[in-house]
């Protein structure tokens, strides 16, 4: 049978306030494509639908729409909560869902009420089952009290063991004669970050070694990495990775979808296809001069922009006037002032507000007349306004 593997689309999510979701809905179209071309048997939605367990009603009318055009090329969708998606709506949602041909598994279930899905290929007549572990919080699998009173190793331990207990629950029905699957949205021991993934609910207290999925497994459908990645393990246990970059610490992950072909008794075989929708990002550096030079090889990609050149005032515009898709400009490091731990005290008592101010701007390694300027004509409209004689109405 035929399985596609995608997670991470983190739909709604914003680059440095800038709306992403035209881009969004290109790729997601892409996968509904390749689900198509492909005439996959099913897709596996691995977590994080969306950015925010709020999502607004754009971002969700777009989700929906995948998962239906997803259906509608006739294979079975199964998608299960992330950590940035709100699992009790996803549950909410689950009876339309299925009415639809979409399974939505927002919260851990057992077997019996959900944990288990089980479905026929249609390509191959072929059983397949598929269990499935939403992202788990620590908080849920470890009783507060013993997040208080444990030390972060017991506690770590403990949800090590609770989701080790909740998979073997999972896995106990895998049969010889059927594709067996795992689908969960968590962290493995020893995986490859993206970049973007959010650190508090990544970090070693949520990953658990790769060993707690069965021999018995066909293919584990991995997402939270947003990396592509292989992991190690005794079965085959895959990140799929996000097939947008959510921000410039993911610039160089290659973005893709698992296609995954498996049989009973047969090890899986994984392909990768590319997503080639969604604008690229890329980090450039150099003086405003260097910058004009590359400024014909950018295309429409967003940028980071390191500027080689100390502070100075409309740097940032000029920068954004060259280079329209720069989305943050900043100092380069070599050329940012030291912050300063203290005023200097190099000048008399009876500086006034501009010298103090020139002085400041000496310590952050900006030289320019026309900031000190500005300075002094809003220090002579403040102290106009607040005088006797000028008055303030």
């Amino acid at each position: 049978m035929r399985l596609l593997h995608t997670s991470d689309w983190h739909v709604g999510k914003t680059l440095k306030g800038h709306s992403r979701l035209d881009e969004q809905e290109q790729v997601l179209r892409e996968i509904v494509g390749i689900a198509r071309e492909q005439e996959v048997d099913a897709v596996l939605v691995a977590g994080d639908l969306y950015d925010t367990a709020a999502p607004s009603a754009p971002a969700q009318q777009l989700v929906i729409r995948t998962l239906m055009g997803l259906a509608r090329t006739g294979a079975e969708v199964i998608a299960i909560a992330g950590n940035h998606d709100h699992a009790p709506t996803l549950d909410a949602y689950r009876p339309l869902a299925g009415v639809a041909g979409i399974t939505l598994v927002g919260s851990v279930r057992t077997a019996e009420r959900g944990g288990v899905v089980e479905f026929t290929a249609r390509s191959t007549g072929e059983r397949a089952t598929v269990a499935v572990l939403p992202f788990l919080s620590q908080r849920y699998a470890v009783r507060a009290a013993e997040l208080v009173t444990n030390t972060p190793a017991e506690n770590t331990g403990a949800y090590d063991q609770q989701l080790r207990d909740i998979l073997a629950s999972l896995t106990a029905g895998f049969r010889d004669d059927a594709v067996n699957l795992v689908m969960a949205h968590l962290t493995v021991l020893n995986g490859t970050f993206g970049g973007g993934e959010r650190a508090a609910q990544s970090i070693f207290e949520y990953a658990v070694p790769a060993a707690i999925f069965p021999l018995e497994a066909h293919y584990v459908a991995l997402g939270h990495l947003h990396r592509r990645q292989r992991i190690d393990a005794p079965c085959p246990v895959h990140y799929c990775g996000a097939p947008l970059a959510v921000d410039f610490g993911e610039q160089d992950n290659t973005p893709v979808v698992c296609l995954v072909e498996a049989a009973p008794g047969t090890p899986a075989k994984i392909t990768d296809i590319p997503i080639t929708a969604g604008r690229r990002l890329r980090t450039l550096r150099g003086t405003m001069a260097e910058l004009s030079v590359l400024a014909d090889t950018v295309g429409d990609d967003f940028l980071r922009v390191w500027v080689r050149e100390p502070a100075r005032a409309g740097l940032r515009e000029e920068v954004i006037a060259m280079l329209p898709g720069a989305l943050e400009v900043r100092i380069d490091p070599e050329f940012a002032a030291p912050v300063a731990a203290s005023r200097p005290t190099t000048g008399g008592p009876d500086q006034g507000p501009s010298e103090l101010f020139r002085e400041y701007l000496g310590t952050r390694n900006i030289a320019d007349t026309r900031v000190e300027q500005l300075f002094a004509r809003l220090h002579d409209r403040v102290t106009d306004s607040s005088s006797p004689s000028g008055g303030v109405g």
